[in-house]
Formats: C-alpha cells, sequence, structure tokens
C-alpha cells in the first residue's frame, strides 16, 4: 500500500496539491495554525496572512527549484478544509509564467504569421514557429518535473512540518484524511 504522505510527482501538473479535512471550524483552525506558525523562530520559514499560511524551507537549504507551500483554510460541511499546494518561489514562478505566456504569445503569432504568407502565395515560414513553440512548452513542462523531483524531498520535509502541527492542534494523523 502506498504511503499516503507520499508526495508524488505529477508530470501533468506544474503545482502538486493536497487536502486535510478537519473538524474545527475555519476561523477556529487558522487560530490554532497562527499560534504554531507566527512565532520567532518560525518566522524565517512562514508567512500567515487571514486563512492562508505559507511555509517555506529553511534559508541554508534554499535553491532555484526549492518549494513553498501555500496553504489556504476554508469552510466546508463537516468544519474545514485545508487546502495546500506546492509552488515555486514568486519571482521563480512569474519569470516560468512569463517565458511560456512569451512562447505561447510568439507561437500563435507565428500561426498567424504562417497563414497570411500562404494566403499571399509566399513561402509561409513563419509556420515554423508553431512546432518550435510546441517543443518550448515541452520543455517548459519537462523543466517542472525535473524542479519537482529534486525537491521532493524538501516538499516532503514542509508537508510533514504542517502534519506535524496538525496532528499536535486538531488530533488528526498522517494517513487519516
Amino acid at each position: 500500500m502506498p504511503d499516503p504522505r507520499e508526495v508524488t510527482v505529477d508530470a501533468a501538473r506544474m503545482r502538486p496539491k493536497f487536502s486535510i479535512e478537519l473538524t474545527v471550524p475555519a476561523d477556529e483552525a487558522m487560530h490554532r495554525l497562527r499560534e504554531r506558525f507566527e512565532t520567532p523562530e518560525s518566522h524565517a520559514t512562514s508567512m500567515v496572512a487571514g486563512r492562508c499560511l505559507e511555509l517555506a524551507v529553511e534559508r541554508s537549504e534554499r535553491r532555484v527549484w526549492s518549494p513553498r507551500l501555500s496553504i489556504e483554510i476554508e469552510e466546508s460541511t463537516n468544519g474545514s478544509s485545508i487546502r495546500c499546494r506546492f509552488s515555486p518561489r514568486p519571482d521563480v514562478w512569474t519569470g516560468f509564467m512569463f517565458v511560456y505566456f512569451a512562447v505561447v504569445f510568439l507561437t500563435v503569432f507565428g500561426a498567424t504569421l504562417g497563414y497570411v504568407q500562404h494566403a499571399s502565395d509566399e513561402t509561409a515560414w513563419g509556420y515554423w514557429a508553431v512546432p518550435f513553440g510546441l517543443l518550448v512548452i515541452v520543455c517548459i513542462h519537462g523543466a517542472s518535473y525535473v524542479g519537482q523531483r529534486l525537491a521532493a524531498a524538501q516538499m516532503l520535509e514542509l508537508r510533514d512540518r504542517l502534519e506535524s502541527v496538525v496532528s499536535q492542534q486538531f488530533g488528526v494523523h498522517p494517513g487519516h484524511y
């Protein structure tokens, strides 16, 4: 039987996610988590705002591929739900998405240019942007997959930190949600 705490790396998902169900209301859950993560000791590795919490790896261990764990507490039918998503640092994610959208834009532009060239009975060299753009998009997804693989141990560390606090504060143990 697979370990329910295992951080799975899905090549189709650029930012893996998981959730934990709690039996307490969202405001109470956030209050308890805030008490644990808003301390001077955890100031460098956690940030709390509203019903959101973000956990990071220790500064000395951070690399370009190091993840962050973004956590949101939401109301649910049985109490509350902790929604968690792994993602890279904001500056890395912004650069990643900039390149992604620039490639998509240039691919669409190249396809449009190729069509206009073709309709004008000119050499339709603009169409070359389409396979090139698709190749770059595949490489971007590949880079995401490689980054997740490199960060798998840190992702597990962040998840373990959260689960340890959830276990202590709410009596919910790993594998029981």
